[in-house]
Formats: structure tokens, sequence, C-alpha cells
């Protein structure tokens, strides 16, 4: 249950819990309590060059609840779309399997208060600096951003009002989390668009665009001036709704800042990869052009404009539905697919919303409640081709659970 999401990638192709209610400015460090890691003076290029392949955790704490009270826990939050409390055993496993980079979705709309200070819910921060350190702990990378915010509609009207929100949020993330080192990575928006209108997948209009980018620095700016590691943190921008298309790539303007990261989505081939079951498709082949020539384009694109001068970019998100019993065409499409980006040198994250079957987006590979791999020759695929090692030994349950 991806929201909002197939139209848009046709074109361009997310316990313990701080037993906490008080909220808090963000003003105390996450790691007071531990010294202060040193952060390595790194390029982006460096950094992305030391990861492997990643997995996300979605449709969790960047679910969102339809009409909250403002009583709710950060348990609430977690599970409002029908995900278990995320617990150090699952990331553990992910490690395990051989994934070095852990994207953590985060919506912060509905955990922080009014202007003009916007307060985060310490509970609510609390729980995150948990979830990250899952993946800390687990010597991951961690990318940690913001999803499915409503207040940075990217137009010319909402830009000043978007802006500050923006910033005072990200001041106290930044201030949050200013001792971690360069594993913890920030990423300043999700997917930002139109959203409802016509244009919302479909490379949005130049306002937008141009509003992106103003938010975008703002954000880098923010990040950059709030002490600690972060002068050195790097940063991880998005494109008009994290699009590849010439349109939204040829308007993007990225900081001079060697330390910022473009960050796309990229579900490919769409037919097989997102189209909903009536109009999608279970077969895909490595010798059939039509299945890889939109894959080939797209990492053809971003090497030539970004890798080949220099520019970090990372694919936060991708992967392909199970469309029942197509488990052999959907891991030789990810050993494609990851195949070609790591030999242009860009990380790819998969997509996983713990869903596995129904008509729905699933992209599960891992059952968080069972601790089951439940499509190991995929997750074989991806470590062969990005040369990842880790325990692929769980059975597939395709037979037994379709």
């Amino acid at each position: 249950m991806k929201k909002s999401k197939l139209t848009a990638l046709l074109l361009a192709a997310v316990m313990s819990v701080g037993m906490f209610t008080a909220c808090g400015k963000g003003d105390e460090s996450a790691s007071d309590a531990a010294d202060a890691k040193t952060i390595r003076d790194i390029t982006s290029m460096e950094l992305i060059g030391e990861m492997k392949t990643g997995w996300n955790l979605g449709n969790t704490l960047d679910s969102t609840i339809t009409n909250p009270t403002g009583s709710e826990t950060p348990t609430d939050w977690e599970t409002a779309w029908g995900q278990p409390v995320t617990t150090k055993a699952m990331i553990d496993s992910v490690k395990a399997q051989g994934f070095n980079v852990l994207r953590v979705p985060v919506t912060w709309e509905g955990k922080f208060g009014e202007a003009p200070d916007y307060t985060i819910k310490a509970d609510w921060l609390a729980r995150v600096k948990e979830v990250v350190d899952y993946g800390i702990d687990n010597d991951m990378f961690v990318i940690l951003n913001m999803h499915h915010e409503e207040w940075h509609m990217p137009t010319a009207d909402n830009e000043e009002s978007a802006e500050k929100i923006l910033r005072a949020l990200w001041a106290q993330i930044a201030d949050y989390f200013k001792d971690y080192d360069e594993k913890l990575i920030f990423e300043g928006m999700n997917e930002p668009r139109l959203k409802g209108t016509p244009m919302e997948w479909n490379g949005g209009n130049q306002e937008a665009r141009e509003v992106i980018n103003q938010l975008n620095a703002a954000f880098v700016e923010t990040v950059r001036a709030s002490g600690g590691n972060n002068e050195k943190r790097h940063l991880m921008i998005p494109t008009y709704a994290a699009s590849t298309m010439d349109s939204v790539l040829n308007d993007f303007v990225i900081p001079n800042d060697d330390k910022v990261i473009v960050s796309v989505h990229a579900y490919l081939p769409y037919t097989f990869a997102l189209a909903d079951n009536a109009s999608g498709t279970s077969e895909w082949s490595a010798d059939n052009f039509a299945d890889t020539k939109d894959i080939d384009s797209l990492i053809a694109n971003l090497k030539k404009r970004y890798i080949d001068k220099g520019q970090a970019v990372i694919i936060g998100e991708y992967g392909t539905r199970n469309r029942s019993f197509n488990t052999e065409p959907r891991a030789e499409c990810a050993r494609y697919y990851v195949s070609k980006a790591t030999e242009a040198g860009i990380p790819c994250i998969w997509w996983d919303n713990n869903a596995f079957t129904g008509n729905g987006e699933n992209f599960g590979l891992f059952n968080r409640t069972s601790f089951e791999w439940r499509f190991p020759e995929i997750v074989s695929a991806i470590m062969e081709s990005c040369g990842a090692s880790g325990s692929t030994s769980n059975t597939s349950a395709e037979s037994s659970a379709e």
C-alpha cells in the first residue's frame, strides 16, 4: 500500500516506546548520553561507494492517521497501516541478508505543534531514534526522511509557509541527531509534488519545480547551520515527485555542496513493476529489449547527468510487485536492475511494505510477523548483483502462501 504512486512512475519512470508524553523542542541531542562520534570528511561519491544495497522500512513510521485527535502514542502511528511494531531483531535480520543501507521513511505531520515553533513531540523523536539506532547498531547506513507530509505543497503561494515549517522541523531533527557520524543521512523530503492536481505525476510545472529547488536549498542550509557533525552530514534532496523525467531533471538545481546526494525513485519497467494487475504483466526477461530498455535508459541517463560529473545519486525506492507465482522473473529483473545500477555506481533501496498477497502493491520481501524472507531468490539476486553477502537460506513460501 504505497500511497498515490501508480501513475507517478508510469511516466518517470513506507516494542518498546519511551513513555514520554510531553512536547519538547528537540533541543536535547539524541546522543547526549554518549560521546559524539567523529564524522569523516568525505564526499558523497565516496560515501555511496561504500553502500551495497538497501531496504526500506515501508508503511511504518511513515503511516498516517486520517483523523488524529492528538492523543495518539508513537505505537498508534507506527501500526496505523497494519504493520507490527518494529524491533531490533527485524533490522538484525535485514542486515543479516546483506543489506547495508536502511531507509527509514517518517511522517512528521500530526506529531508537531503550532506555529511558530512547530515543536516535534518528544516521544515521537525518541521512537524515531530507537529505530534509527537499530540500523546504526548494525553498522548500516541509515537514511532518515520526511515522507507523507501535506504542508509542503510546492506552489508559489505556499512556498513561504512550507519553508518556515521545513526549516523549523529540520532544525529540531538535525539538532537531535547532530552527534551521529556519516552513517546517518538526512533526506529532506520524499516525493514533493502537486498532490491532487492533474499535474501531480506528470512532472508538475516550472513553478512547482522551482519551489522544490528552494525548499531543497533551505533544507541544506538549515542542516549545515545546526551544529555538531551536521556541517559534514550527507544530505539527500529529491527531484519533483522523485521523478527522473527529463523535464524534471532539466529544472533540478543542486546546491554547490560535495555532500549532497540526488534522490530519485524508479519502479521499472512500469507494467511489470508497478502497474495494477488489470493492466500489468507478470512476465519479464533480460533477453527481451522491450523489458530492459527502460532500465537501461534510466541508468544511462543518471550516469551521464550526475555520476560521470562526480554527483552522487541514490535510487531511494524501486521494486516489483508480487503477481502470484512470478518469483523467477522478479528475481531476474532485480538481478538486471541492480547489476546495471551497481556498474554505474548507484545504490538502490528496495521498497518493502510488508505486503505479499491480494491485488495491492505487494512489494514485501520480509514478513515482519513470521520473520520469514518470503522470496529468497529475489534477495539472492540483489546481493549477487551488488557484490554483497548475507544469509538467504529461508525457503520461499510462494508455493504455500500465494
